[in-house]
């Protein structure tokens, strides 16, 4: 059975969410929610605030009978169900990726995500957060074309670092890294380690391990708020935060031959985005459909973005926005004109299980 997901907004510390708006056929406002986190098995890490809801960022489904439900509780109460044998002897009933439609009006923080290496020995966890993006649109803000941040352009110590974050000299941080306009279509691969933020005007999708685990170089936002330490650090205190990061210099040209990722044919109509030959974290196909598909049984879950169009997948109506939890080993049949799904994997399973 597929699962339909709600629309599932996530508060943020940033401004973003117009493009979102319309995505879904509203009209749009930028505002704090500017992420739609999909069959998310995670809670977001935000502070308190006024009407915050309870186990905010996890996803819930409709049901057959009207009703709702988390998909953590189904995946928790019956993950081979769901999830496939070979996948719950890896790695138990966790569903092991996240998905996120992401619409930024300003640029993000100044940020790194730990490898899952520093996970586990910084926040004791079995998944760190490498992600990737699928670039699906843009618009120009304030006279600027949407761009990303990504890597360090010149050699960097963590004194040097330490002490731009000491000063806030926010200006001298985003000087040290590649400055990459992007277009619709392109595909980044961040790994864990790497610093990152995404500027304004993107709208992506990002696919990504499954945790929430951010360490920012900026202590206020755009509007001169302080943000909380426990967003900053992330609980590691303003030392071991500086561990996080991979100082590695690297030239744009290996930056963008390492992490901007080609696709790669599959058959007509369908393409692997990111692969699990290049990363075991997640796997990204696009499929377009214009008419009728049959989609054979695949051997891990996925989420699955419909980006444009609209039909029905595996008899649920659907259009852009929405979102279908797809279980393991489920075939099913795709009627619909020009329509656009991405299909986000869970993480590949080792081959001694």
């Amino acid at each position: 059975m597929l699962l339909k997901m709600k629309e599932n907004r996530v508060w943020r510390l940033y401004l973003g969410g117009k493009l979102l708006d319309e995505l879904h056929g509203r009209e749009g406002a930028d505002g704090f929610f500017p992420e739609d986190w999909l069959a998310s098995v995670v809670e977001a890490i935000n502070p308190d605030r006024p009407g915050k809801p309870a186990n905010e960022g996890l996803s819930e489904t409709l049901l057959p009978d009207g009703s709702t439900t988390f998909l953590r509780t189904l995946l928790r109460d019956a993950p081979e169900r769901w999830l496939g044998e070979a996948h719950c002897r890896a790695f138990g009933g966790n569903f092991g990726v996240l998905a996120k439609f992401l619409d930024s009006a300003e640029r993000l923080p100044i940020q790194v995500h730990p490898s899952k290496a520093d996970a586990q020995r910084l926040f004791h966890s079995a998944y760190g957060k490498t992600e990737a993006w699928y670039i699906l649109a843009g618009r120009v803000i304030n006279g600027e074309a949407p761009y990303i941040l990504l890597g360090f352009r010149e050699d960097v110590t963590a004194e040097q670092l330490h002490a731009l974050f000491d000063a806030q000299d926010i200006e001298g941080m985003a000087a040290l890294m590649h400055k990459i306009p992007v277009r619709p279509g392109e595909v980044y691969l961040i790994e864990g380690g790497t610093p990152h933020a995404i500027g304004p005007g993107c709208l992506l999708l990002e696919v990504q391990e499954p945790t929430d685990y951010t360490v920012s170089l900026e202590t206020h936002d755009t509007a001169g708020n302080a943000v909380p330490e426990q967003l900053i650090h992330q609980g590691l205190g303003f030392e071991r935060m500086f561990e996080c990061f991979n100082y590695q210099k690297q030239s744009l040209e290996a930056l963008l031959a390492a992490f901007r990722l080609e696709p790669q044919s599959l058959g007509e109509g369908y393409e692997e985005l990111i692969a699990y030959s290049r990363t075991p974290c997640f796997s990204l196909r696009r499929r377009q459909v214009g008419g009728a598909a049959s989609v054979p049984p695949a051997a891990q879950a996925y989420a699955l973005a419909v980006t444009k169009g609209e039909g029905t997948v595996g008899g649920v109506a659907v259009r852009q926005g929405d979102c279908l939890f797809i279980p393991a080993e489920e075939a099913y049949q795709i009627e619909g004109n020009a329509m656009e799904l991405l299909e986000c994997f869970s993480p590949a399973v080792p081959l001694s299980n």
